[in-house]
């Protein structure tokens, strides 16, 4: 029988940490800062690509068993190493560029796209006391560098030189500038609860425990109604069905990277995954607590794992949106992003900011919920009265 002392367990959290400083006693002192950089950046660099292809492995499956069928199942034991194959498969296909397009901004765009996705990491604390950069504006940083993103998009589509890819683009541009406002309104309640930029402080505050639950930002009402929200939104960020018109076969063939093959369109797959992790990794920080314990009897379990089982959690339900719900029309998509993420999410702000001065008790939980709850009814409602969400219609040919 294993027994978990203090000592133990506290050792057990920090033995990543602790292994960095004794690599660090073997390096001189000039080179140390550089050593510790490349010590924290390539364990996000083969970890997170890791984490890519089990999940894309997982989606597969969960889909196959959604849709009544099998899945991958030829490549290896019951299809564990069709990402290999599928890696494989990249690396060798043919790199096909089009004649009359722009070929150092053809290349450029799936590199970007994949750098932005990796620097979105440096502000998440995996892990207590494992953060790449601690800085005291890590959340302005991590939406910052998520506009590089669309500029990654748009050089895809326009060096391309095809109208298929350029209408790709654009609509995969205003699509994610239209969710990203409410994608930082909804994050912005965490901030001002803490009153911090940073992503270390917002989940410290988070981290503390009255009796055995947390004081995770989700279980209050505008927590809850952000997390929503923000998930929302972060969907549509990444392109995940049912928002994702950027790829929609019937429409536009697959978007802005219809005129790229090989490996430079699994750097534009790769980096859709790793942006997708970075912004959940963001709404664990924001509102599930980060690298916190769901409850204080399980804080011996380092840290680490509880950021990566909510990072499981949280790709779980991704599959599943995907595998249930239809696609969404291009008016209905902007329609949803304006005239209701939008202000349901400047009425949380306003409840977030009534929460602080509001005395603490039952009647402040749920007078802000019942606030929340009204909102929600007369907004779907008024969209509902003016024709903007309408149930589909389909109309066979005669």
């Amino acid at each position: 029988m294993i027994v978990f002392s203090a000592s133990g367990a506290e050792r057990a959290d920090q033995i990543f940490v602790l292994t960095k400083y004794w690599l660090m006693g073997y390096v001189p002192t000039a080179v140390q800062p550089l050593a510790s950089a490349v010590l924290s950046v390539v364990p996000i660099l083969l970890v997170f690509p890791l984490i890519f292809a089990i999940t894309t492995l997982l989606e597969r499956k969960g889909l196959g068993r959604i849709q009544n069928r099998y899945g991958p199942n030829r490549v290896g034991p019951w299809g564990l190493l069709q990402p290999m194959a599928d890696g494989l498969k990249s690396l060798t296909k043919e790199d096909i560029v089009p004649d009359s397009a722009d070929k150092w901004v053809h290349l450029c765009a799936p590199l970007l796209l994949v750098v932005a996705s990796f620097l979105a990491y440096a502000v998440l604390p995996i892990g207590r006391n494992m953060v790449v950069a601690n800085l005291s504006a890590g959340v302005l940083f991590f939406f910052a560098i998520g506009a590089l993103v669309e500029v990654a998009i748009f050089m895809a589509g326009w060096s391309s030189r095809s109208k298929y890819s350029l209408l790709g683009a654009m609509r995969a541009i205003a699509q994610m500038v239209s969710y990203e406002t409410p994608l930082v309104l909804a994050g912005l309640v965490a901030v001002m609860a803490t009153g911090s930029l940073s992503t270390v402080a917002i989940v410290e505050a988070q981290a503390q425990y009255t009796g055995i639950f947390p004081h995770w930002f989700v279980f209050t009402p505008w927590g809850f109604a952000g997390f929503v929200l923000f998930m929302i939104a972060a969907t549509a960020e990444s392109n995940r069905s049912p928002f994702d018109l950027p790829e929609g076969e019937s429409e536009i063939i697959a978007g802005y990277y219809i005129e790229y093959s090989g490996f430079k369109f699994a750097l534009f797959f790769l980096g859709e995954y790793l942006g997708m992790f970075a912004t959940s990794g963001m709404a664990i920080t924001l509102f599930l607590g980060g690298w916190s314990a769901p409850f204080s009897f399980l804080t011996w379990v380092p840290s680490y794992l509880w950021f990566f089982i909510k990072l499981l959690a949280i790709t779980c339900g991704f599959i599943w949106v995907r595998g249930t719900l239809p696609r969404l029309r291009m008016d209905q998509l902007m329609h949803f992003a304006w005239k209701f993420m939008l202000p349901m999410t400047l009425l949380n702000i306003f409840v977030a900011a009534a929460w602080k001065f509001l005395p603490a008790g039952i009647v402040r939980w749920f007078g802000c919920a019942i606030f929340l709850a009204i909102a929600f009814v007369l907004l779907t409602r008024g969209l509902k009265r003016r024709g903007e969400f309408r149930a589909r219609q389909y109309r066979f040919a005669e």
